[in-house]
């Protein structure tokens, strides 16, 4: 998410690039968190469901949004990595929102 929209040869880019961490990695673990706090965080349920699925939708959009920006391209194994990260991240909070409302 840090550097959704920037340049490859921003610092920022630069900097995520020197992680050495897989980038499909990275797109899961920031989408599953994306999804896992709104479902968790919600009063109700469902719109906590409904926010944390809906993350999916905002991962599409800012990988199109790549295609505007120099050096960047968009990947549809970004997209899945996203979509992965969201249905985990969603059906992660489920039970954690279960422990919650038992503490």
């Amino acid at each position: 998410m840090i550097g959704s929209l920037l340049p490859a040869a921003s610092p920022v880019m630069v900097a995520i690039g020197r992680l050495h961490i897989w980038d499909k990695l990275q797109h899961f673990g920031a989408y599953l968190a994306l999804s896992f706090l709104p479902v968790i965080g919600f009063r109700h349920r469902r719109r906590g469901i409904m926010a944390g699925l809906s993350m999916f939708v905002l991962g599409v959009l800012l990988e199109a949004g790549q295609h505007f920006s120099p050096g960047r391209s968009v990947e549809l194994g970004d997209v899945i990595a996203n979509g992965v990260g969201v249905s985990c991240g969603a059906l992660l909070g489920l039970p954690f929102r279960t422990l919650i409302a038992i503490l």
